[in-house]
């Protein structure tokens, strides 16, 4: 799509109704932004509690990378900052701070959080530092609830060097292998590697209990290893096939934890459904500007095998069944905190990440980004209307509403679409967006919305620290900014 209406053009909320109406969109969007005690974002979730706490209001923080800690896996003073600017969000959920790796070669790149013994420390002070910010700007603590992220990046880790693959995976993709440059059943994890890795997820889940977090999300999105194992339909063995054997992985995981006696809850984050990876129309790309968005050729790959949440007969389509399925498992595995996102970043990125610019290594949009908004939060709401009672859910995709997040945000809370809206690279440049429209029935600093750029994304894929360069001080400021703005113009 060569031209987007920008969400910046439309200046009232009866304009951005009647352009969701223009692109046949069934998305809700209160006339005004209800404050205090009338929004129903400030209100406290009481279905579920979290490590004996009550959430206190509706608003959540997705885990936000840095790719800035030390090459052991530790804090620095930049994941620090990002941490605290968390804190300052107003969030009452913090859900996960950051992907941990269980393992050093299990990292998606060698500046990645590890959550093991060594790393306790400064572990617990990365926490205390998100709650002392938010008792200094938010009064209580007793409310807030953070969880820490436990990942393993599988087909693209790189733990050792940015741009060196070292992946690891649950079975052979006819697309994805290409991309990967995987040739062999090499990198294929065996199921006693499997079982291995288990253990370290039980471990790692121990070192969170011990560092004060409430809970720990066991990571099942975005095309890393547990999501892949969801797909794994042409996996043999213990690990693939049924989705029964599909979904061992996390009963075990589960059951471990619990075995060891950790006192800490658990949460998941799942890719509710997936497609193809895309990649950049071919006909209508020149240099510095990909085309727009298309799907990999998979017509020789039918019925398509190799996601999960698909119909394998269209696999651009999402079919649910599983999905409901994977739900009714965490309810009976005492799991009541779900974070629903989509796809991958890596190969699919305007399902999850809607954006009007595409990052270094995407495509444009094919179509208006609004379109991939609605579908994420439909996919939630259907989720959340047939899961069982009991259990609470974290909606994803909201960054692209811009000045009107807080509007569409309030409603669908309201009308039970989600439990909690969760926010991720929004809070890079505004942590306080949905704060201040609760306090104040408005936003203070519509100059730092987050317009979608992309280069949170670029950074990291040229080997950059993530951040805003565009609207946070911090990262204008940084050599690194000039590094970044040549590489967007050699692109």
């Amino acid at each position: 799509m060569d031209h987007i209406r920008r969400i910046a053009s439309l200046k009232s909320p009866e304009a951005f109704r009647s352009h969701l109406a223009d692109l046949a969109i069934d998305l809700p969007c209160g006339e005004r932004i209800r404050q205090g005690r009338d929004s129903p974002l400030a209100a406290p979730l009481e279905q579920i509690r979290i490590n004996g706490k009550t959430i206190g209001n509706r608003i959540a923080i997705h885990p936000m990378e840095g790719w800035d800690a030390t090459t052991d896996g530790m804090p620095t003073e930049a994941v620090e900052r990002r941490w605290r600017r968390f804190g300052q969000s107003g969030a009452k959920l913090i859900y996960g701070g950051e992907a941990m790796a269980v393992v050093p070669e299990g990292r998606a790149n060698p500046n990645q959080l590890i959550l093991r013994p060594a790393g306790l420390g400064a572990l617990a002070s990365l926490r205390a530092a998100l709650e002392e910010e938010h008792r200094a700007h938010h009064g209580t603590t007793e409310d807030l609830v953070i969880g820490f992220q436990l990942t393993h990046s599988g087909r693209f880790c790189r733990p050792e060097d940015k741009r060196s693959p070292r992946p690891r995976i649950a079975f052979r993709h006819p697309l994805l292998d290409r991309r990967s440059g995987i040739d062999s059943d090499a990198p294929i994890l065996s199921d006693g590697e499997v079982e291995e890795l288990v253990t370290q997820y039980v471990k790692a889940a121990g070192v969170a209990a011990e560092a004060g977090a409430d809970f720990v999300d066991i990571k099942h999105c975005h095309g890393y290893l547990l999501h892949e194992f969801l797909g794994a339909r042409t996996r043999p063995g213990r690990y693939g096939g049924s989705f029964e054997n599909r979904t061992r992985i996390l009963r075990e995981i589960v059951g471990g934890i619990r075995a060891a006696g950790h006192r800490i809850d658990l949460a998941v984050r799942l890719s509710a459904f997936d497609m193809p990876p895309f990649r950049p129309d071919p006909v209508r790309s020149r240099p510095g500007r990909p085309g727009p968005g298309l799907p990999e050729d998979y017509r020789s790959h039918l019925p398509y095998r190799y996601g999960f949440g698909l119909d394998p007969d269209n696999p651009l389509v999402p079919d649910l069944a599983e999905t409901h399925r994977f739900v009714e498992l965490c309810h009976q595995l005492g799991i009541r905190l779900l974070n629903l996102s989509a796809g991958s970043p890596y190969y699919n990125p305007h399902i999850q990440r809607p954006a009007a610019f595409p990052p270094s290594d995407g495509y444009r949009p094919a179509h208006d980004p609004l379109v991939d908004v609605a579908r994420q939060i439909d996919v939630t709401r259907r989720v959340r209307q047939a899961a069982p009672s009991g259990m609470a859910m974290v909606g994803t995709g909201y960054s692209y509403l811009q000045e009107y997040l807080p509007h569409v945000a309030q409603e669908v809370v309201d009308r039970g679409w989600t439990d909690l809206v969760g926010l991720g690279r929004v809070v890079l440049s505004y942590p306080r967006i949905l704060a201040d429209a609760v306090e104040h029935g408005a936003l203070a600093t519509p100059r730092l919305i987050c317009r979608t750029f992309s280069d949170c994304t670029t950074a990291p894929r040229n080997g950059l620290p993530s951040g805003c360069y565009p609207l946070d001080p911090h990262y204008t400021r940084l050599p690194e900014n000039a590094v970044l703005k040549a590489v967007k113009k050699g692109i």
